[in-house]
């Protein structure tokens, strides 16, 4: 087979860029070594109920989201978050808190000491940090706003965005527009207070997914992409005089003008190490601990909390196991069966590694002791459902921006080889798209660049 881009990887990532490019003209091939796309984009229907294997919510206000779920034909099909999302939990001491969803929600809560809610107060007052100095988010938000705010309310939500730690983590990789707000204003309250005032969109406002779950979009670019094979393992890249040749085994070679990888960073590392050691290196220092997600359905009348949430998140000093937890049949319609609830629980990352491999049994006896305890839970669910993730979140540590231009400067190094992915600019399906996009235009740019070469020196040798 002969294509003008060979993308490895059918997650939301390859199927995006692999969609951009055939809408532009040029001939691909998805290459998809599980028996199904999507990556972790997946959502499944159990009896009634919906589990979302991955990823759940999109950013309402992303324009790049709507364009695409426009351009998809599945804009009419968007569900955004219900009626019933009026509080947010976090654990604080073995019991649920709850926090108002307003701005000002953590300051008239109680879930923070006074004198953590003072420190917090004299951010304003804190001088900038040194420009160009990469500090963890925990240094970062213990400077500015004091070690409670980022004990008790930044280490939970770093361990539910990444399933990471506050002190592993990067501050400019994972919270890039936060320090832009420091740059700017001199203050991260300020900045936030002056886009508030201005009618700016605040953080995590307003979310949507699909009717249909977020595999919705997986399933509606591999309908869009006009080659997906399945059940094929890439063994190696190797370059050719025209491109490159990619090693598909039994299922035969395939020489393509153009390379894309939009796989896990292990993987890419693999990949790379016959074309490109400094990049192989790169994405081989990526870490992606496990990650189990547990999918609980219960009768409503099982469960004595109001769930009038996005759910829970918890800080790793609390010490249940759990990162947090998403009422799901709250966020979106058709998440579980009339009568019904369903809660979905995340296990591990980070934090704890060694949970996220219990077999599923323990998986489900951890998840339902916690959440029996938090929420009030009696008798056995419905449904029960583990989804172990052997290599869940890319964790984005100190250095991670190295990492990042060195695998971007992959393309420099090996002409039409590029690569893709939540390792690049977050993890979340927005992000994904966003990153796709631009691969899928710096493709075509060289694609371009290579046909106007090549006429170029054909028109050459005609005239000679």
């Amino acid at each position: 087979m002969n294509v003008d881009v060979a993308i490895i990887g059918g997650g939301v990532s390859g199927l995006a860029t692999a969609w951009e490019l055939d809408a532009k003209g040029y001939s691909t091939v998805v290459l998809e070594r599980q028996v199904r796309t999507g990556g972790h984009a997946f959502s499944e229907n159990i009896s009634g109920f919906m589990m979302e294997h991955g990823p759940s919510t999109i950013n309402a206000f992303d324009p790049l989201a709507q364009n695409v779920s426009t351009r998809l034909g599945i804009l009419s099909d968007q569900a955004y978050l219900g009626d019933g999302v009026k509080q947010r939990y976090l654990v604080d001491n073995g019991m649920l808190k709850a926090i108002p969803i307003h701005p000002f929600g953590f300051m008239t809560a109680n879930y923070m000491s006074l004198p953590g809610r003072l420190r917090m107060m004299m951010e304003p007052f804190v001088p900038r940090g040194k420009s160009g100095t990469e500090e963890t988010i925990q240094d970062y938000i213990t400077r500015r706003f004091g070690s409670e705010f980022c004990e008790r309310i930044i280490d939970p939500l770093v361990g539910g965005l990444y399933a990471g730690r506050a002190s592993e983590l990067s501050m400019p990789s994972v919270f890039p527009k936060m320090l832009a707000l420091e740059e700017k204003y001199g203050s991260v309250a300020k900045g936030m207070l002056s886009k508030f005032f201005k009618g700016g969109n605040m953080p995590s406002k307003r979310l949507f997914s699909w009717n249909g779950g977020i595999g919705t979009l997986s399933r509606a670019l591999e309908a869009h992409v006009k080659n997906v094979q399945t059940g094929v393992t890439v063994r190696s890249i190797r370059k050719t005089k025209t491109g490159y040749q990619v090693d598909c085994g039994d299922r035969g070679p395939i020489q393509a003008k153009s390379v894309v990888i939009a796989t896990q960073p292990h993987v890419a590392s693999g990949l790379l190490s016959t074309v490109d050691v400094e990049g192989a290196e790169a994405a081989h220092s990526i870490s992606t601990p496990p990650l189990a997600v547990v999918f609980l359905g219960y009768k409503r009348e099982q469960v004595s909390h109001p769930l009038d949430g996005l759910g829970f998140l918890a800080a790793e000093m609390e010490n249940i196991g759990l990162t947090g937890a998403q009422f799901s049949s709250t966020m979106f319609p058709g998440r579980a069966p009339s009568g019904c609830v369903s809660i979905t629980a995340y296990v591990g990352g980070a934090r704890h590694p060694e949970l996220a491999r219990l077999p599923e049994q323990d998986l489900l006896q951890l998840a339902q002791k916690r959440l029996g305890s938090l929420l009030g839970i009696q008798g056995e669910p419905l449904v029960a459902r583990v989804r172990h993730w052997h290599l869940g979140l890319p964790q984005y540590q100190l250095g991670h921006s190295t990492i990042v231009q060195t695998l971007e400067d992959t393309s420099q190094r090996n002409p039409g080889l590029f690569l893709t992915g939540n390792y690049f600019k977050g993890p979340s399906v927005a992000a994904c798209l966003g990153k796709a996009q631009n691969t899928s235009s710096s493709v075509a740019e060289f694609l371009k660049s290579s046909t106007d070469q090549q006429d170029y020196f054909s028109g050459k040798q005609a005239c000679n």
